[in-house]
């Protein structure tokens, strides 16, 4: 995969050609029937563009969040669409709205035009991604309705499990057999295995598409990272419903960030050029509408809870892409890029970060950034350059080593002044009376990230990886040397240097990466040495857009559920069992439009939508237990029917189509229970053709 431009767009169209070649079609192994309930986040979408922190939604398993998502689904398609007349001119579906946040000519497709093919579409009673686009900023902007969704973001894939299977090659943190180096299998006499075969079940544990892995991939400088860090080298998985939000926001250390879609209903993207001046636009436009804000929280950006329109953004002059992402396709964000978006149903999609050598001029910008706002970074910049340059036989091209040469000599410069300017005025270097432990330099593993906790600066959070100042007045507290001056009132005789990394070893280390540097020469690289190399020209229209325009206005949304809401093996209802629903679940539904003024469509109060579902004990044909998900309660005594089944009619008798339906299904139960447990598409042929070197992240 060659990386060659800071306009994301470009890479989505890159990574989307490879996912439609035939045979990619991985296993979905995330149990979908695991007990554990994962917490989400409660979203007002009216009220995303006030920067308001979001609560905690409710807990719910996969199936819980699932039946959840999909309802609330229905309940709008239903509201929104269904019930539109065709004959209607001003239907809800219909209707464009007279708020100017939706002017056609201040929308914003790349630099010039993102949403005009949706807000210009012709009326239309189908729930498509450019119907629901207008919905979604009717709501956000104009706040036409006060909607409360339950977002599962940031689920930890160590509790819940990942969609991708676990590497036996010991290529990911979570393996059971991590290896000190992975990314490679021995035959047992010292030799390599060969990559798996494209499209096998080892190819899809083992490839570096697997983002389990990637972040371990041959040329991701966090294959150095030996400790899991969840979100970093450990993916995220996120749970996504009708209008869940990720706001804007760039990476960790802005790092490069990859997304797949696993199953289920589209995300729709928006997406800013990492360049600086485009990273400055976004800045700016936090600071014009939520200055207040901003006085009280300074780092709200970080916080991840604000979403503004990219038409806000394209009038302040920064570039916008959108692109929508669906089932089986990767996104990549480039270092800086500002991304976010909104789920349009039911959906499962899983994150982590990579980082390539180019990332390096970029993490030094937000080590700085984080410095300024006092915020601890995920592990420590100065630890990994250096661990970056202890392994000089990893810089491939003279670029990466004279990256890594200016970076290693940057910190040497700022340490040695800072050390002269604080030993002259009266801070004593006690190095050589005082035994500290070396500081580890082959990896950063668990023991190494602990120690680094212990030397936070109490002022800006910076981890004191060379140096720090300490006090005798505590034992416990540091500062980088920056900010010595800020830790204590004591007289400054009283404060003493420590000093991990001496001048000379600085030195040695510098030397060791220039001769590298040497050794390569220069070579064909499409890797950039840093954020000035970027081209400034207008964003175009990428290859296909038109044809991805229209599909924006003709595709159907699906409101379908990643998995099968059933349990595994249905319970055998007998048809002398008399049940009627309960008649209640505790989604609320939007205003009856019979009873209520058109414009009230939508109005709920409190969280919308929340659980549905109670639990029940049902038992399988081999007597296990197991927990099914029931909306209806029995009158008599008996087993409860589940969800969907074969209902009764009014005297409380199964109807003979019902009846029939209940048998067929316990035929299905006995003689195909194979497919009651499928969670997988139908595998397509392979094609063996595919180049399967695309593995290699090479640059």
């Amino acid at each position: 995969m060659i990386f060659v431009s800071h306009h994301w767009l470009i890479l989505f169209i890159m990574l989307h050609m490879f996912l439609k070649s035939p045979g990619w079609n991985p296993p979905f192994a995330l149990n979908i029937n695991c007990p554990k309930r994962f917490q989400t986040k409660d979203q007002s979408i009216h009220r995303l563009q006030e920067g308001i922190s979001f609560g905690d939604g409710k807990a719910y398993t996969v199936k819980e969040y699932q039946e959840m998502a999909t309802e609330w689904s229905k309940d709008w398609r239903r509201r929104r669409y269904d019930a539109a007349k065709p004959d209607s001119q001003s239907s809800p579906a219909t209707t464009t709205t007279s708020n100017p946040s939706h002017d056609s000519s201040a929308s914003t497709r790349t630099s010039s035009d993102v949403s005009n093919d949706t807000l210009q579409s012709p009326p239309t009673r189908t729930m498509t991604p450019s119907a629901l686009e207008r919905d979604y900023w009717e709501i956000v902007e104009g706040q036409s309705q006060e909607i409360d969704v339950d977002y599962g973001n940031d689920v930890d894939t160590t509790e819940l499990g990942s969609g991708f299977p676990i590497s036996d090659w010991g290529r990911c943190v979570n393996s059971p057999n991590f290896l000190s180096t992975p990314n490679t299998a021995t035959n047992g006499e010292g030799g390599e295995e060969p990559e798996p075969k494209f499209g096998t079940e080892q190819y899809y544990k083992e490839t570096y598409w697997n983002l389990n892995n990637i972040p371990n991939s041959k040329n991701s400088v966090l294959r150095h990272v030996k400790v899991g860090i969840n979100g970093i080298n450990v993916p995220w998985l996120y749970f996504g419903c009708l209008f869940s939000t990720f706001c804007w926001h760039n990476e960790d250390n802005y790092m490069y960030s990859i997304n797949y879609h696993h199953r289920g209903a589209p995300k729709q993207w928006y997406g800013v050029p990492g360049t600086k001046s485009d990273a400055d636009g976004v800045e700016r436009v936090f600071k014009n509408y939520l200055s207040v804000k901003l006085r009280d929280v300074p780092d709200l950006m970080h916080h991840i809870t604000t979403f503004f329109s990219p038409r806000i953004l394209y009038q302040e002059g920064v570039k916008v892409c959108k692109l929508l992402q669906n089932e089986g396709e990767f996104i990549v964000t480039f270092p800086r890029s500002f991304h976010g978006g909104y789920s349009l149903g039911p959906n499962c999609g899983e994150a982590v970060n990579f980082a390539l050598h180019d990332w390096i001029p970029h993490a030094v910008d937000a080590n700085e950034r984080y410095r300024t706002f006092a915020r601890p970074s995920v592990f420590s910049h100065d630890r990994l350059i250096y661990t970056i340059a202890h392994h000089t036989n990893e810089l491939r091209t003279k670029e990466i080593c004279d990256a890594v040469s200016m970076e290693l000599r940057r910190l040497m410069g700022e340490e040695l002044l800072l050390r002269t300017k604080l030993i002259r005025s009266g801070v004593r270097d006690v190095s050589q009376d005082v035994d500290l432990p070396p500081n580890r330099l082959d990896q950063l593993d668990e023991e190494s990230a602990d120690y680094d906790d212990k030397r936070l600066c109490h002022s800006c959070k910076h981890i004191c990886f060379f140096s720090a100042v300490a006090c005798e007045c505590s034992e416990s507290k540091v500062s980088c040397l920056r900010h010595s001056h800020y830790m204590c009132r004591c007289v400054v005789k009283r404060r003493y240097l420590l000093i991990w990394t001496t001048e000379q070893e600085m030195k040695d280390t510098i030397s060791r990466v220039e001769k590298r540097a040497e050794e390569v020469g220069y070579a064909n690289s499409a890797v950039s040495a840093g954020s000035s190399q970027v081209p400034k020209a207008p964003l175009e229209d990428a290859p296909g857009t038109e044809k991805d325009r229209a599909h924006h206005c003709t595709y159907e949304v699906p409101v379908d559920p990643i998995c099968s809401l059933e349990p595994e093996v249905p319970t055998l209802i007998s048809s002398d069992v008399s049940c009627s629903s309960s008649g209640s679940k505790d989604v609320p539904s939007l205003k009856d439009e019979s009873a209520q003024p058109q414009q009230d469509l939508g109005k709920t109060s409190g969280t919308y939508p929340s659980t549905l579902s109670t639990k029940q004990d049902t038992t399988d044909v081999s007597g296990s237990n197991k927990s099914a998900n029931v909306n209806n309660s029995c009158d008599s005594e008996g087993v409860e029917p589940l969800e969907g089944y074969p209902s009764t009619s009014d005297d409380g008798e199964l109807t003979k189509d019902a009846n029939r339906e209940m048998q067929k299904a316990q035929i299905d139960v006995i003689f195909k229970p194979s497919d009651m447990t499928s969670t997988g598409v139908k595998q397509e042929d392979g094609n063996d053709s595919l180049d399967a070197s695309s593995d290699d992240f090479s640059a």
